[in-house]
Protein backbone atom coordinates (compact mmCIF):
# COMPACT_ATOMS: atom_id res chain seq x y z
CA UNK A 1 0.00 0.00 0.00
CA UNK A 2 1.06 3.38 -0.67
CA UNK A 3 0.78 5.68 1.93
CA UNK A 4 0.89 10.07 2.22
CA UNK A 5 0.57 12.90 3.49
CA UNK A 6 1.12 16.67 2.54
CA UNK A 7 2.05 19.04 5.00
CA UNK A 8 1.19 21.65 6.12
CA UNK A 9 -2.31 20.17 6.37
CA UNK A 10 -4.09 23.37 5.70
CA UNK A 11 -3.41 23.20 2.26
CA UNK A 12 -4.31 20.89 -0.62
CA UNK A 13 -1.76 19.14 -2.34
CA UNK A 14 -0.63 21.15 -5.88
CA UNK A 15 -0.92 19.31 -9.08
CA UNK A 16 2.76 18.23 -9.24
CA UNK A 17 2.13 16.56 -5.23
CA UNK A 18 -0.53 14.69 -6.63
CA UNK A 19 1.60 13.59 -9.82
CA UNK A 20 4.44 12.10 -7.96
CA UNK A 21 2.12 9.98 -5.40
CA UNK A 22 0.02 8.63 -8.68
CA UNK A 23 3.52 7.64 -10.05
CA UNK A 24 4.28 5.77 -6.59
CA UNK A 25 0.92 4.71 -7.22
CA UNK A 26 1.19 2.82 -10.55
CA UNK A 27 4.44 1.07 -9.22
CA UNK A 28 2.74 0.02 -5.68
CA UNK A 29 3.10 -3.98 -6.92
CA UNK A 30 6.77 -3.49 -7.34
CA UNK A 31 7.68 -1.45 -4.52
CA UNK A 32 5.31 -1.90 -1.62
CA UNK A 33 7.53 -2.90 1.25
CA UNK A 34 4.87 -4.91 2.81
CA UNK A 35 4.73 -7.51 -0.24
CA UNK A 36 7.71 -9.88 0.65
CA UNK A 37 8.78 -9.62 -2.72
CA UNK A 38 9.66 -6.68 -2.20
CA UNK A 39 11.16 -6.19 1.26
CA UNK A 40 14.72 -6.33 0.40
CA UNK A 41 14.40 -3.85 -2.49
CA UNK A 42 16.99 -1.24 -1.51
CA UNK A 43 16.13 2.92 -2.39
CA UNK A 44 18.40 2.34 -5.66
CA UNK A 45 15.97 0.08 -6.93
CA UNK A 46 13.33 1.88 -5.98
CA UNK A 47 14.15 4.25 -7.66
CA UNK A 48 14.96 2.96 -10.77
CA UNK A 49 11.33 1.76 -10.58
CA UNK A 50 9.81 4.98 -10.78
CA UNK A 51 12.38 6.54 -12.84
CA UNK A 52 10.77 6.36 -16.33
CA UNK A 53 7.60 8.02 -14.35
CA UNK A 54 9.39 10.60 -12.97
CA UNK A 55 11.11 11.66 -15.66
CA UNK A 56 8.10 12.11 -17.82
CA UNK A 57 7.14 14.77 -14.90
CA UNK A 58 10.24 16.61 -15.66
CA UNK A 59 12.50 15.33 -13.03
CA UNK A 60 16.25 14.51 -13.63
CA UNK A 61 16.90 11.47 -12.14
CA UNK A 62 19.75 9.60 -10.34
CA UNK A 63 20.84 7.37 -12.73
CA UNK A 64 23.98 6.20 -10.27
CA UNK A 65 26.55 7.00 -8.57
CA UNK A 66 29.16 8.16 -10.95
CA UNK A 67 29.56 11.90 -10.74
CA UNK A 68 27.90 11.99 -14.21
CA UNK A 69 24.75 10.26 -12.94
CA UNK A 70 23.93 12.10 -10.22
CA UNK A 71 21.89 15.09 -9.33
CA UNK A 72 23.35 18.28 -7.79
CA UNK A 73 21.01 20.49 -6.33
CA UNK A 74 22.70 24.57 -5.58
CA UNK A 75 22.89 25.97 -2.31
CA UNK A 76 26.12 28.61 -3.01
CA UNK A 77 27.01 30.48 -5.83
CA UNK A 78 30.67 31.62 -5.69
CA UNK A 79 32.52 33.88 -7.94
CA UNK A 80 31.06 34.71 -11.67
CA UNK A 81 28.01 33.18 -10.43
CA UNK A 82 29.34 29.33 -9.95
CA UNK A 83 28.00 26.90 -7.78
CA UNK A 84 30.14 26.66 -5.12
CA UNK A 85 28.28 24.27 -2.73
CA UNK A 86 25.14 22.33 -3.69
CA UNK A 87 23.69 18.65 -2.36
CA UNK A 88 22.48 16.06 -4.21
CA UNK A 89 18.86 14.70 -5.18
CA UNK A 90 17.82 11.53 -6.10
CA UNK A 91 15.41 13.27 -8.43
CA UNK A 92 14.71 17.45 -8.96
CA UNK A 93 12.12 19.42 -11.04
CA UNK A 94 13.27 22.47 -12.08
CA UNK A 95 10.30 23.60 -13.50
CA UNK A 96 7.91 23.04 -10.13
CA UNK A 97 11.01 23.26 -7.55
CA UNK A 98 10.33 19.75 -6.25
CA UNK A 99 12.80 17.62 -4.67
CA UNK A 100 12.40 14.05 -4.31
CA UNK A 101 14.60 11.51 -2.06
CA UNK A 102 14.07 7.64 -1.54
CA UNK A 103 14.68 6.08 1.43
CA UNK A 104 14.99 2.32 2.91
CA UNK A 105 16.82 1.26 5.46
CA UNK A 106 18.15 4.19 7.19
CA UNK A 107 15.41 6.07 7.03
CA UNK A 108 14.46 6.53 10.74
CA UNK A 109 17.27 4.51 12.50
CA UNK A 110 20.00 7.22 10.92
CA UNK A 111 17.27 10.06 10.55
CA UNK A 112 18.30 10.47 6.99
CA UNK A 113 14.77 11.71 6.56
CA UNK A 114 16.03 14.82 9.04
CA UNK A 115 19.31 15.20 6.70
CA UNK A 116 17.24 15.21 3.69
CA UNK A 117 14.84 17.82 4.72
CA UNK A 118 17.54 19.97 6.15
CA UNK A 119 19.20 20.06 3.06
CA UNK A 120 16.30 20.61 0.90
CA UNK A 121 15.63 23.96 3.28
CA UNK A 122 18.59 25.27 1.44
CA UNK A 123 18.67 24.48 -1.87
CA UNK A 124 18.28 27.37 -4.57
CA UNK A 125 14.98 27.82 -5.21
CA UNK A 126 12.98 24.77 -4.27
CA UNK A 127 9.53 24.56 -3.04
CA UNK A 128 8.43 20.81 -2.61
CA UNK A 129 10.30 17.79 -0.81
CA UNK A 130 9.06 14.34 -1.10
CA UNK A 131 10.60 11.62 1.65
CA UNK A 132 9.31 8.22 0.59
CA UNK A 133 10.09 5.52 3.28
CA UNK A 134 9.20 2.13 3.46
CA UNK A 135 5.89 1.09 5.65
CA UNK A 136 7.95 -2.03 6.82
CA UNK A 137 11.51 -2.30 7.73
CA UNK A 138 12.64 -4.72 10.51
CA UNK A 139 8.89 -4.41 11.86
CA UNK A 140 9.07 -1.16 12.00
CA UNK A 141 7.30 1.34 10.32
CA UNK A 142 9.27 3.85 9.13
CA UNK A 143 6.46 5.88 7.20
CA UNK A 144 4.25 6.47 11.02
CA UNK A 145 7.55 7.01 12.76
CA UNK A 146 8.25 10.08 9.56
CA UNK A 147 4.95 11.38 10.11
CA UNK A 148 4.90 11.73 14.17
CA UNK A 149 8.19 13.97 13.33
CA UNK A 150 6.32 16.27 10.66
CA UNK A 151 2.89 16.60 12.92
CA UNK A 152 5.07 17.43 15.74
CA UNK A 153 6.96 20.13 13.13
CA UNK A 154 3.80 21.79 11.97
CA UNK A 155 1.75 21.28 14.79
CA UNK A 156 4.52 23.27 16.85
CA UNK A 157 4.70 26.17 14.76
CA UNK A 158 8.23 26.63 16.34
CA UNK A 159 10.39 26.15 13.14
CA UNK A 160 9.01 27.99 9.69
CA UNK A 161 10.29 25.95 6.61
CA UNK A 162 11.19 27.41 3.46
CA UNK A 163 9.26 25.55 1.77
CA UNK A 164 5.97 25.73 0.42
CA UNK A 165 5.23 21.97 1.31
CA UNK A 166 6.82 18.52 1.98
CA UNK A 167 4.90 15.19 0.67
CA UNK A 168 6.02 12.20 3.16
CA UNK A 169 4.75 8.86 1.20
CA UNK A 170 5.22 5.51 2.91
CA UNK A 171 6.11 2.78 -0.12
Amino acid sequence: MINWKYYPASRKPPKIIRDVIATFEAKESVIDSLLPENSGKNSNEVLADLRPSLEKLGFNVEKGKRKKDMINVPVLFGRQGSVSKSFRADAFCEESGFVLEIEAGRAIANNAFLKDLFQACMMYEVKYLGIAVRNDYRNSNDFESMLGWFDALYASERLQLPLEGVLAIGY
